[in-house]
């Protein structure tokens, strides 16, 4: 899908460990280190395992040349095979179709929602950007997803009748609703019409986060059908700790320690916002839960993305809430210059703006502007928000 494979991907890894499995997890981009990429349960790939694998798929190679993409996804399929896993959870990399990933035969398929993004490989279309994503449907292999554009869930099951895969669609086979006392529950319908959870938590910020967890849960139901036992408390505690850095993720630092603390709204600490969002879609999903959730007297953005992406309707989006805009560059040759981005900030917004190449400068500046009220920003790139995350925090896998 074009936003929400990774928070799908985090949930089925931390509820199916959590029931006792040992379960291997493949994701992308990396926020700091190319170890967060692989992760068994708990664990991130040793230094040493890596190191290893690395090498033996470079003796093999010889001479031949692949992708980045393709050798990650190569050292990943080594290691879990390694491993004794239960299960493994591959979240596709760009597209689907001729994806690395899309070679395994897997239990389910998931197809999270198809929006505009990576136009130039995708194509130009919704039609043409699910079609790619379609292409991971395998004959006889169920297919979870939240497509709701109607060219793009008409692609969906156009490719599942073609062949002869099951379709269970968000809304439509299972469904969520928030309830009263801001908890929520998972229905289902059709052939999981006995089936219902109430009084639900997420711990990831944002609302769209429950149609995430709806899909985690409609996977683990037709598992269940395969044999795997996930208990209703298991769901319940689960998805209440579920933690994917960099997504809505919300932390305060003392200014002077440089520690974590508890957020309190005092002049001693600084209160952060990061989100990888990078496409309108996730920039609008982005929006809305500042206007819906975030409480702050001002809105200090830094934002960085790449030059291929669609930085007026992204920057259009974030200039109207924002206070100050800090243009930034995180590293990388697709990285879009400050200069760049500034050309694609509404011209009435323009005098919000400044531009910090360094990443570093910009979240001193930042800092600087910030009071005990305001929320500091950092988006528009995970590339941005991995780099920031590791001069704020440190290294994740550590």
């Amino acid at each position: 899908g074009t936003n929400g494979k990774g928070s799908v991907s985090v949930t089925l890894l931390t509820l199916l460990s959590r029931a006792g499995y040992r379960v291997g997890l493949y994701t992308s981009p990396h926020l700091s280190s190319v170890r967060e990429r692989f992760r068994i349960n708990d664990s991130f790939i040793s230094e040493e395992k890596f190191a290893e694998l690395a090498t033996r798929i470079h003796k093999i190679l010889g001479q031949d040349k692949i992708t980045y993409f393709e050798f990650t996804t190569a050292l990943a399929f080594l290691w879990f095979a390694e491993e004794n896993l239960d299960l493994v959870v591959l979240e596709t990399g760009l597209g689907g179709r001729l994806d690395a990933t899309n070679i395994v035969n897997p239990l389910v398929s998931v197809i999270t929602n198809v929006s505009m993004d990576h136009e130039a490989y995708l194509g130009n279309t919704i039609s043409e950007v699910a079609g790619e994503k379609a292409g991971i449907i395998k004959p006889g292999i169920p297919v979870i997803s939240a497509v709701k554009n109607g060219q793009g869930l008409a692609e969906v099951k156009a490719r599942c009748e073609v062949v002869g895969a099951k379709l269970l669609v968000y809304g439509d086979s299972f469904s969520s609703r928030v309830a009263a006392d801001g908890t929520w529950e998972w229905q289902g319908g059709g052939e999981f019409a006995d089936i219902f959870y109430e009084k639900l938590r997420c711990s990831m910020k944002g609302d769209y986060q429950i149609e995430n967890a709806s899909l985690a849960l409609a996977v683990i139901e037709l598992l269940k059908g395969e044999g795997f036992s996930v208990s209703e408390k298991i769901i319940g505690e689960g998805l209440a700790a579920v933690h994917w850095p960099g997504r809505l993720e919300y932390f305060c630092l003392d200014r002077n320690t440089r520690k974590p603390v508890t957020c309190s709204g005092t002049a001693k600490s600084v209160s952060y916002l990061l989100d990888g969002a990078h496409n309108p879609a996730g920039v609008e999903s982005l929006v809305h839960t500042l206007k819906s959730e975030c409480v702050y007297q001002r809105l200090i953005v830094i934002w960085g993305a790449m030059a291929d992406k669609d930085l007026q309707k992204t920057l259009s989006l974030v200039a109207e809430l924002a206070d100050t805009i800090i243009l930034a560059r995180p590293e990388g040759e697709r990285s879009a210059d400050p200069e760049l981005l500034l050309e694609n900030v509404p011209t009435r917004f323009k005098e919000k703006c400044k531009l910090y190449p360094a990443v570093e400068d910009g979240i001193a500046e930042a800092e600087k502007l910030a009071g005990k009220d305001d929320l500091i920003l950092i988006a528009g790139s995970l590339y941005l928000v991995g780099a920031s995350r590791k001069l704020l925090l440190g290294e994740l896998v550590g």
